[in-house]
């Protein structure tokens, strides 16, 4: 920046300063209304990048893990509560919400760049995408699963035999939703544990096929 350009930020921001010392009621009065301004639109701001729609106006939502999610119970159900992206991928506390807008930020540049633009790219960095949000969730407890679901609230009685036991014997171990739940909106991608090493883990645990794979019962051998 140039000295002429500072000497003149200097004799403005000085003279604001005389104007505030000389006149304290209206200055006061400017700074209020200027606050309220920019409080208001900042949260205007964070409701409108806080809806489905938002979430779903790229195409790489739109056409990949949107289409997932519509065949969910989550998106359709018997009682018709419905979970959308919001409620389940940013938090409800106003500092958690913050820091995840601002973290958020990080997608526009690969917007820019057209990293997951096509459907062969987004494939490719899926399994990468879903340990991201499996680790976000599991270092929370599964926070946004539990602004519905909660051990203490369910009615285990009401459940089928098999979810009972299981969500009976998470609550006393200390597991949160991810541990079992990982693909209960969206896919999980083709590419997992290829290595084979987290289905040797379960087999030492002897956890049961249904904790990942829906309608199979038998624990591994």
């Amino acid at each position: 920046m140039s000295e002429k350009k500072k000497g003149f930020l200097r004799r403005k921001i000085g003279g604001m300063f005389r104007y505030a010392k000389e006149h304290p009621c209206p200055a006061s009065m400017i700074m209020f209304v200027t606050g309220i301004l920019f409080w208001g639109g900042f949260n205007m701001a964070m409701e409108m990048t806080n809806n489905e729609a938002f979430c779903i106006s790229c195409h790489e939502m739109r056409d990949n893990v949107y289409k997932e999610y519509r065949k969910t119970i989550h998106y359709s159900n018997p009682t018709g509560v419905k979970a959308t992206c919001p409620d389940c991928h940013v938090p409800r506390e106003w500092v958690h919400m913050v820091a995840r807008k601002i973290s958020a930020t990080n997608e526009l540049y690969h917007k820019i760049v057209g990293t997951i633009d096509t459907r062969e790219k987004f494939l490719k960095r899926r399994l990468y995408l879903s340990k991201r949000v499996w680790r976000m969730m599991k270092e929370t407890d599964s926070r946004e699963c539990r602004n519905c679901h909660s051990f203490k609230a369910m009615a285990l009685k009401k459940q089928s035999r098999l979810a009972a036991r299981k969500h009976a014997a998470s609550a006393r171990d200390g597991k949160t939703c991810i541990d079992c739940h990982m693909g209960i909106a969206h896919r999980i991608a083709e590419d997992f544990d290829k290595d084979g090493k987290l289905h040797e883990k379960f087999r030492r645990e002897k956890r049961e096929c249904s904790d990942c794979h829906k309608g199979m019962s038998v624990a591994p051998d």
